[in-house]
């Protein structure tokens, strides 16, 4: 045998015999018909082969199958298949030996060609055709069925669904639900049961659950933020009517599509939720989704160089003349700066292979975090495998493939601040017998929005960049919606899309801020100011870019969501040109002006370079608040907590310590007879809060 495949000969009569046993015993055992599969290897022995195969299957009832053995669908693809055989088996090209074809011929041949072929063994062509016209499977005949959940006393999931949301919305609101909250639930939980997705609320609501009880910090984000149903299950912590989110970006009626909601769990404790999982619901019914790692231009250098014997100071020289981790080729001008002879030709081929190599995928990783659960046999509707982590369950398809089946996925991510913070409570009721929750820190606290205008940072989740640094002063957040812009802002969509400076401009009062109105008789006169008013008339947040399209350019909601779903494409750039049209003729036919009309779009466009989800904001925005309150009045305790969550944030142990120092916290040094494994606080009577951090 060689790495391509089985080398058949013409075998010796007592090898011919017990095949031609062998073969009605496994038709009886099967119950099937018996294919032998006959391909054509051009190393001259092929019609003796094929003739051979034949007179077995006349003499079995078995059946000849003509066959190509397919590597490529062009014979261009030989030098492909070549390098990535060499990247398999990591070898060079120049010792690959018989890993490496003979020829070009494993390429996807037409029919005619095939006929050729296998002339004198017609009957093998037409059992290819019998072949393929049996295979009738299609992806529409998967059925996926979402757990059915267990329930009190066996009642109806969306019945159970709307008891526990009415009583949890009333947890939040203990002197009375506003009426405005009350009718939104309703709506909400209309909609959900029309979808269906009951079930999926209360698995999510579930997992929360069973975290909490053992004292796992956890927090939901993304646009299951703009749930109040998330909200009033206690899985989210941001009221979405507060700020305004947009429940149709979570939920719509004009999209067949499942809910997301992303659930962030202590990365230290994530384990123990994901075991949870399993148990609950077995090893053949939950399974993390997989993700497909592709080349990108200096993954596939590195490789394709190594298969090209480059020695290993080129390779390295190479893939440093990649601009950024998305930089798609390198010039001949970038090989000469870097000193190298563009026109060498095993440096040519190595890059040009590089080229064709890049979004093929790499090998298949484990998702951040998305369950898949079935109340059948995951086995029955996708590929599985075991992780290489133990007791682990993989599903071989990626969130792309779950999505265009509409296969409902749980999110359980992990974050490391929720890690800090929870250890930061532990430190405060240990040593200072405070018990606070997340929910119990004090909102709107003057002197930790003074310490974000100072910009006083460090350590703080979302906003210790020197990025978001350098905005805090210039912003000065004051009350909790600026923490919210403050997060949104410093990322590559608004940048792009030129919102920053009018944004901070108008806030400032140097710039008026101006609603532009549609013509008389055209659409409400205040229109876009109900939509833009809390970010000064300067569309932030994907919410925001989705409410002028519906409103001001007359799309569906279904369009608007289209329309997200392109901004968010920030790796697929030029998706967004195709609304170009609709929006500026939408919001053109309203009688807003075109100089106008261009400007929002161009800001809006800045999204697909990667605009920020309002809800996702708001969610991240309540931890950066929680722990800047913590490092503004307990900053002994937040420094702690910070070096015991290690890795995590952008600063080094030994910045986190002098950053506290700098804070008048008194720091002992290790010592073998009282230092712990992590660092810890001890008794300081002459220290501002009583206590002295000692480093573990």
């Amino acid at each position: 045998t060689h790495a391509d495949g089985i080398q058949f000969a013409l075998l010796p009569e007592t090898v011919t015999s017990d095949l031609a046993r062998f073969i009605p015993h496994l038709q009886d055992t099967l119950g099937k018909t018996i294919y032998l599969t006959a391909t054509h290897r051009y190393q001259g022995q092929d019609r003796q082969r094929i003739h051979w195969l034949d007179h077995i299957a006349r003499h079995t009832s078995a059946k000849l199958l003509a066959t190509n053995d397919v590597l490529y669908h062009t014979p261009a693809r030989r030098v492909m298949a070549d390098v990535l055989a060499c990247v398999r088996e990591h070898v060079s090209i120049d010792s690959a030996g018989y890993l490496t074809a003979q020829n070009a011929e494993r390429f996807l041949k037409p029919p005619s060609e095939m006929l050729r072929l296998f002339e004198g063994f017609e009957h093998a062509a037409a059992n290819t055709l019998e072949l393929a016209e049996a295979c009738t499977f299609s992806l529409d005949e998967l059925r996926y069925n979402y757990p059915r959940e267990q329930t009190p006393d066996g009642i109806d999931p969306q019945v159970h669904l709307t008891n526990l949301a009415r009583a949890g919305l009333q947890s939040r609101f203990p002197d009375g639900v506003p009426a405005r909250e009350a009718a939104t639930l309703e709506r909400e939980l209309t909609l959900v049961g029309e979808k269906n997705y009951a079930p999926y609320f209360l698995t999510v609501h579930d997992i929360v659950h069973y975290a909490r009880a053992n004292k796992i910090l956890c927090q939901g984000r993304g646009s299951a933020a703009n749930s109040l149903i998330c909200y009033a299950l206690h899985i989210t912590d941001v009221d979405p009517l507060e700020i305004d989110l947009l429940f149709e970006r979570f939920v719509s009626d004009a999209r067949e599509e499942p809910p997301d909601i992303d659930v962030d769990f202590e990365h230290e404790r994530r384990e123990e939720v994901i075991q949870y999982i399993y148990r609950r619901y077995g090893r053949h019914r939950a399974g993390l989704a997989a993700t497909t790692i592709t080349y990108r231009m200096r993954s596939a250098v590195r490789d394709v160089g190594k298969v090209m014997g480059l020695s290993e100071d080129t390779i390295t020289a190479l893939s440093g003349t990649v601009w950024g981790s998305y930089g798609r080729e390198i010039s001949d001008e970038r090989v000469a700066e870097a000193g190298f002879n563009p026109e060498d030709t095993r440096l040519r081929q190595t890059l040009e292979i590089a080229h064709e190599l890049v979004g093929f995928p790499r090998h298949l990783s484990q998702h951040v975090g998305g369950f898949v659960l079935t109340e059948s046999p995951l086995h029955d509707i996708v590929p599985i495998q075991n992780a290489a982590m133990e007791d682990r369950t993989v599903i071989e398809w990626n969130k792309d493939d779950l999505d265009a089946l509409n296969i409902l996925k749980v999110d359980v991510l992990s974050l490391g601040m929720l890690t800090c913070l929870r250890k930061s409570f532990d430190l405060l009721r240990a040593h200072h017998g405070v018990a606070l929750t997340l929910h119990d820190i004090p909102k709107d606290d003057r002197a930790t929005y003074e310490m974000t205008h100072r910009a006083d940072t460090i350590g703080v989740f979302q906003i210790e960049s020197r990025a978001q640094m350098s905005m805090l002063p210039r912003l000065k957040p004051n009350v909790f919606y600026d923490l919210v812009v403050q997060v949104a802002i410093v990322r590559p969509g608004p940048i792009q899309g030129n919102m920053v400076h009018p944004y901070l401009k108008r806030r400032q009062g140097l710039e008026p801020v101006d609603y532009p109105r549609p013509a008389p008789g055209k659409g409400k006169p205040d229109e876009l100011e109900d939509i833009l008013k809390k970010t000064y008339g300067v569309p932030l947040f994907q919410e925001q870019a989705m409410k002028v399209a519906i409103i001001a350019a007359g799309f569906t909601p279904l369009e608007a969501d289209q329309f997200r779903r392109a901004m968010a494409s920030f790796r697929n750039q030029g998706t967004i040109t195709r609304f170009t049209e609709k929006f500026t003729n939408g919001m053109l036919a309203k009688g807003y002006a075109p100089e106008y009309v261009e400007r929002c779009f161009n800001q809006i466009k800045g999204f697909s370079d990667y605009g920020f989800p309002e809800s996702h904001a708001a969610a991240f925005a309540m931890l950066a608040y929680a722990s800047s309150w913590l490092k503004c009045h307990y900053p002994h305790v937040f420094a702690c907590a910070l070096l015991n969550s290690q890795p995590m944030g952008f600063y080094a142990p030994a910045q986190i310590v002098r950053d506290a120092r700098e804070h008048g916290v008194e720091v002992r040094e290790v010592d073998i007879n009282k230092s712990d494994w992590d660092s810890t606080l001890e008794a300081a009577p002459d220290n501002k809060w009583g206590f002295a951090m000692r480093l573990g």
